[in-house]
């Protein structure tokens, strides 16, 4: 079993049995159901999706097995098996009471790397009647995933089915297990300064995860005469041979240590995959310096973090439990790892691809950790040192990191069906993958980084700030300048964590910029007959970072500009505007961009104009329309309204008739017409009930009636329709500037940023 990644109720004491079971209850029983991804509203499509139309694809398939991948599901699908042997830390409980558990792997697949999974639980304690079983069942799916086997007959298990089959199987409960302690101990030894060649390592326990640990880590470089198994009756060396079988005899060790205090002394490492209390005081005071620590029984350690704290001051420690530092959790791994080898059609999961995905996600531990991950976190935001040596398993990063390290092995080691020759584009499609956002965002960041731009972050001081700064220069999309007083900013950046010493990021004070001057006279000149005297402007420029940024951006010192997090909206525009101004011919909106259900929408005016009147709504489609089109979309314009062509007759509805002949007379070169419900806008078969309507199809471009309606949608979009929403986007502007919301997260304003960099020059 996976003793590091699952536990039983009595290893999560904030969840009761009660609660266990009324989750799994409520509504419809159990985590998983199927749901259709082709339409069958229609007779049409029944016939396209069963009798006859289905024929087609069989006849293909029959002719090319390999088109299976591409008329079925089976490259994105994956079998959790068990016989209920090995369930959790429960035992031998059969396989019907093992389902809870193989749903749930089928739900986390799903949940973080989009593969599709089903569980099938089979109903056997014999290894060649589950063998014949499983062996059968290769034809439906793209990997097996075994899971709560019992050793040695997981070993047994296992081997045959990979000699028999054609597509990945994978035992989690020993390679999952293998690899984020592999991962974990990467770093770990990175920290104490030690080298795998000459590194001595312990591991207690020879069920299916101690072996793989320590087959793994032998297969990394560990030296095998430096590895030592332990298990119930001592060490496992060579010349024993009570309670041994193959599987322990391969790791017998040439030593004259016979008990595992024997073992642990002097030594630097030691894994834990056995039962509370294993390891001693004394075993751990007997330890080499720097002791690395990995006590992975469950629910509870070989040995808890307090109690080594009270002996060793210099250990670094994880264990399998979520409420300690450092947890071993198999769902960093396996999602990911099958996802890259689904994504090149693997044959199998080999050692060079496990050890790809351990060396990944050491790599990702060292990286700065990004809001998303610290949100999900209670805002704990770990930084990579001893109490952080692997990733925490809601960080996003994970999906276009382990996979394609994975996929790269696979290619690499001879095992892959399918290469992937662009793996810098698998990365971001991965990314759009769970996250919608990056979909639509990746053309923008290609394109800065090709023209990278001087972004000004106008609150400079702002944690957040500061990390959107450093990610945006890791990025590679130009230089960061960060407005403020740097000895607050480096004293703030110091206690987050967050290194500002690198090329790319610059930190200016507006109070002693050398352009203080020519800034002030140029505010002046703009607000002087606006009530405004010139030490007015002197201010402005010392103490409001706004419009010192603004000033920087209006007379090209820095080709853009974000602000927000720290005051609304409509502050930061005044602020901005009075340095500022729209575009000749143009007038500023804001747009937002929806995504829902695979379609892409811009929203307007969601950020300025309360009420507009006629002409104004007529210019806010035309600045929608030249928005979507830079964004890469064709626009079709849809005004909106509660009525559809005249139909219930209204005021506000008038307006909207008035911005149609509007454009008429100025003869825009898009697609557009109202006044229209919603539901006519963006469905075609409602909109072909009127046939005189100029839209080819449906709109992609929603002109709301009022800054009100267009809030209101959008945000109920958001919280009640799962849509991604970014914006608003400030439209219109001479100089590219964005706004953010209070509070924004970094990665919400390094979306931003790039945005503002994208339109710059445009």
């Amino acid at each position: 079993m996976a003793a590091n990644s699952k536990s039983s109720i009595s290893g999560s004491p904030s969840v009761s049995a009660q609660e266990a079971l009324e989750f799994h209850s409520m509504g419809r029983p159990g985590k998983l159901e199927i749901n259709p991804t082709k339409p069958m509203a229609t007779q049409r499509d029944l016939s396209l999706a069963y009798s006859p139309g289905v024929a087609v694809p069989v006849l293909a398939i029959a002719e090319d097995p390999s088109r299976a991948f591409d008329y079925t599901t089976r490259g994105n699908m994956v079998a959790v098996i068990s016989n209920g042997t090995a369930i959790l830390g429960l035992g031998n409980l059969g396989a019907l009471a093992s389902k809870p558990v193989m749903e749930g792997k089928a739900v986390l697949f799903k949940r973080f790397a989009d593969v599709d999974s089903i569980d099938l639980e089979v109903d056997t304690q014999d290894a060649d009647e589950f063998i014949n079983c499983v062996r059968y069942l290769g034809p439906s799916f793209g990997g097996i995933n075994l899971e709560d086997i019992k050793a040695p007959q997981c070993f047994i298990i296992e081997q045959r089915l990979r000699e028999l089959m054609d597509i990945p199987v994978f035992h989690d409960d020993q390679h999952g297990t293998a690899i984020i302690a592999a991962a974990g101990l990467i770093n770990a030894l990175h920290i104490t300064g030690r080298d795998m060649k000459n590194t001595r390592l312990v591991c207690n326990g020879a069920g299916a995860a101690g072996i793989a640990c320590i087959e793994l880590v032998k297969a990394m470089g560990f030296s095998p005469e430096n590895v030592i198994l332990c298990d119930t009756k001592g060490v496992v060396y060579q010349g024993r041979t009570e309670g041994m079988n193959q599987w322990k005899s391969a790791h017998a060790a040439p030593t004259d240590a016979r008990t595992l205090a024997d073992a642990m002394d002097g030594a630097d490492v030691v894994f834990g995959l056995s039962a509370r209390g294993a390891f001693t005081n004394a075993m751990i005071q007997s330890m080499a310096k720097n002791p690395i620590i990995f006590a992975m029984a469950n629910p509870d350690p070989e040995i808890t973090p307090e109690e080594v704290a009270e002996i060793r001051t210099d250990a670094i420690m994880a264990t399998g439990r979520s409420d300690y530092p450092n947890q071993v959790n198999n769902v960093l791994g396996f999602p990911y790892i099958f996802r890259g080898a689904l994504d090149v059609r693997a044959t199998t999961i080999n050692d060079a691809m496990k050890v790809a995905a351990a060396q990944a996600l050491a790599d990702l531990a060292r990286q700065d950790v990004p809001d998303d991950v610290a949100a999900a976190y209670q805002g704990n935001r770990p930084k990579f040192g001893p109490q952080y040596i692997i990733p925490v398993p809601f960080d996003p990063r994970l999906l276009s990191a382990i996979p394609v390290a994975v996929a790269r092995a696979a290619m690499e080691s001879g095992v892959a069906g399918r290469p992937i020759l662009d793996l810098d584009k698998y990365a971001q499609e991965l990314s759009a993958r769970r996250d919608p956002i990056a979909s639509t965002l990746q053309r923008i960041y290609d394109r800065v980084r090709r023209q990278p731009k001087r972004v000004v972050f106008t609150e400079g001081e702002e944690e957040q700030v500061m990390r959107a700064a450093v990610s945006y220069v890791n990025q590679k999309l130009g230089t960061a300048i960060l407005v403020g007083r740097d000895e607050v900013i480096k004293e703030n950046a110091r206690n987050a964590g967050v290194d500002l010493d690198k090329p790319g990021i610059e930190i200016i004070n507006a109070r002693l910029s050398r352009k203080n001057a020519i800034y002030a006279d140029y505010l002046y000149e703009r607000l002087q007959r606006k009530g405004y005297l010139f030490r007015d402007a002197q201010r402005l420029i010392n103490n409001d970072r706004n419009h010192f940024a603004a000033c920087m951006v209006a007379l090209g010192d820095a080709d853009a500009m974000v602000t927000g997090v720290t005051r609304n909206y409509s502050t930061a525009l005044e602020d901005v505007r009075r340095v500022i101004d729209a575009r000749p011919g143009h007038r500023v909106i804001g747009a937002s961009i929806v995504l829902a259900r695979g379609r892409t929408v811009i929203v307007a005016d969601t950020a300025v104009h309360d009420m507009p009147n006629a002409e104004q709504i007529a210019d806010i489609a035309e600045e929608a329309a030249g928005f979507a089109r830079r964004m890469g979309y064709e626009p079709r314009v849809a005004m909106l309204a509660y009525s559809t062509f005249g139909h219930p007759q209204g005021e506000r509805s008038e307006r909207v008739q008035e911005a149609v002949r509007l454009l008429d007379k100025r003869r825009v070169d898009f697609e557009y017409d109202g006044e229209m419900a919603a539901d006519v806008a963006l469905n075609a078969k409602v909109m072909q009930q009127y046939p005189f309507c100029r839209l080819s199809g449906p709109a992609n471009v929603l002109v709301m009636p009022a800054f009100h309606s267009a809030s209101i949608s959008t945000k109920m979009l958001q919280e009640l329709g799962g849509s991604t929403v970014i914006g608003p986007l400030l439209v219109g502007l001479n100089k590219p500037v964005q706004i953010v919301p209070l509070n924004a997260k970094d990665s919400d304003i390094v979306n931003m940023a790039a945005i503002a960099a994208y339109t710059a020059g445009a």
